[in-house]
């Protein structure tokens, strides 16, 4: 079985307008591949199909292989694709801990299990104690963390990145970007980030696709 993330042929279009013209990509364990281009040419929406979560009134061709499985078909939640906004979109009813418990994928059984997962997960990103912490003290740098790690419990096959640095200030942006980029690679996924930033694609160091401008479509 082939490992990674691969498109075949992916192409997507809105009213007769062509948004990703044909495309090919292969993504391999620790390769972090990036797509560039202004606002609406497409980034968001290349991610939203690969994801499982494209609107009905977008038409796409082409197919997703994560692993050598067709996902293309499959509901977002049965593709197991990590995904990180520009948002955190953490729980506000829920403790940091109980956020990253949130993630925690299904085959982690028992409390002292999940919660020593948890731990680690702190411990990772330089929070740990914070379990009990209401997300609203955390600053928008530990949001941020908090964020990666969620979606890192859930143990995906390959992450989607969209432009998850986008509103951090020059520093905070250049040190989340290398702790993203890092536990990416120590997890052996392969990583689709989309970006305008020059500065993100240098950092990636993978393959980079440029999409053209679309006016209307983020």
């Amino acid at each position: 079985m082939t490992r990674g993330l691969a498109l075949i042929g992916v192409s997507i279009s809105l009213g007769g307008r062509v948004l990703v013209p044909p495309l090919d990509l292969a993504i391999g364990p620790r390769c972090i591949a990036t797509v560039m281009g202004p606002s609406g040419a497409g980034k968001s929406t290349l991610l939203a199909f690969i994801g499982g979560f494209l609107e009905p009134a977008f038409t796409a061709a082409g197919r997703v292989l994560v692993d050598g499985e067709d996902v293309t078909s499959l509901r977002a939640e049965r593709r197991r694709l990590g995904l990180l906004f520009q948002d955190d979109l953490l729980f506000p009813h829920l403790s940091v801990g109980g956020n990253l418990g949130f993630g925690l994928a299904a085959n982690v059984y028992g409390r002292a299990k999940r919660q020593a997962r948890i731990d680690e997960a702190l411990a990772q990103a330089g929070l740990a104690g914070f379990a009990a912490r209401d997300p609203a003290t955390l600053s928008g740098g530990q949001r941020a963390r908090v964020a990666l790690m969620r979606t890192l419990l859930a143990e995906p096959r390959a992450l989607l990145l969209d432009e998850p640095f986008a509103k951090l200030d020059a520093a905070l942006r250049q040190e989340f970007r290398g702790f993203v980029l890092a536990h990416a690679r120590a997890r052996d996924l392969p990583t689709l980030l989309v970006t305008h930033d020059p500065a993100d694609a240098a950092a990636s160091g993978g393959p980079v696709v440029m999409l053209g401008e679309a006016p209307g479509q983020p």
